[in-house]
């Protein structure tokens, strides 16, 4: 799902996608479930009204977004290569959901930038990835943990079916809003046979009672190239005023989920 998400950013299913960030089960500096003392379980009716405040909250999550505007740093790598990359731009959403990007400057190797970065944007940019729904996924309570002044509640999500887009991860979600604080998880169905495995990790912060990107990283091991890896900073959340693009613009289907896949090369 490389979504989201989001930044929601994207999906890249030609050749090498990407997606993980710090956390949970897939994460290279979070802490596991395991590790982390958890609370007694909730029963299933509490677990469920927590499941309806998050589906709400999605909601509001993707009209918040649109209209918004926010820099991104991109970090990319083909440690089999010895290819870097690092790209600042900013990254705009309209208030009919279009996504655009303004490159503020790029330093490092060339492959990088048009094999992976300039791939992922122009996923980015491309609207269809499948929600977190009931449709999509089945919800399973994990634990309950307190951190950062934060109540946090963890599920295990389970695609319905095995399908481009959708994987099998974890959320976790603020009690209090309902609003998304970290997905992370693994593609069920990698989009090319050139790709063996897509994993990410994405994490969100409250603004305002909405979640906003902060921290994106993914890893793809690809049959080509080796493993890549990506890594996004967001920074400097701000609202933006209709533009003329917003006429043009095609409206969002409910569908769409930041951050979550990306193809690297084809």
């Amino acid at each position: 799902m490389l979504t989201s998400r989001l930044l929601s950013i994207p999906v890249a299913l030609r050749l090498a996608t990407f997606l993980t960030l710090a956390g949970l089960t897939f994460s290279a500096s979070g802490a596991v479930l395991s590790e982390v003392a958890a609370e007694a379980v909730p029963d299933e009716s509490a677990n469920q009204a927590i499941v309806n405040k998050f589906l709400d909250a999605s909601k509001t999550q993707q009209e918040k977004l649109r209209g918004a505007q926010m820099e991104v740093r991109i970090a990319a790598e083909l440690p089999r290569l010895a290819k870097k990359g690092e790209m600042k731009a900013l990254r705009s959403i309209s208030k009919l959901g279009k996504i655009t990007y303004e490159g503020l400057g790029f330093s490092g190797d060339n492959t990088i930038k048009s094999q992976v970065i300039s791939r992922f944007i122009s996923e980015d940019m491309q609207h269809g990835e499948f929600a977190i729904t009931l449709v999509n996924y089945k919800f399973k309570h994990k634990a309950s943990i307190e951190t950062g002044g934060h109540r946090i509640e963890v599920f295990q999500l389970t695609p319905r079916r095995k399908a481009e887009g959708l994987f099998r991860g974890e959320l976790w979600l603020d009690a209090a809003t309902g609003m998304p604080m970290r997905e992370a998880g693994r593609l069920v169905k990698p989009s090319s046979i050139f790709l063996k495995k897509i994993e990410f990790v994405s994490n969100y912060e409250i603004q305002d009672g909405v979640a906003i990107p902060k921290h994106f990283e993914s890893t793809v091991d690809t049959r080509l190239v080796g493993r890549a890896e990506l890594s996004i900073d967001f920074s400097n959340f701000s609202r933006l005023e209709a533009t003329e693009d917003d006429a043009e613009a095609f409206p969002a289907n409910g569908e769409r989920s930041p951050l979550r896949r990306f193809s690297p090369c084809q």
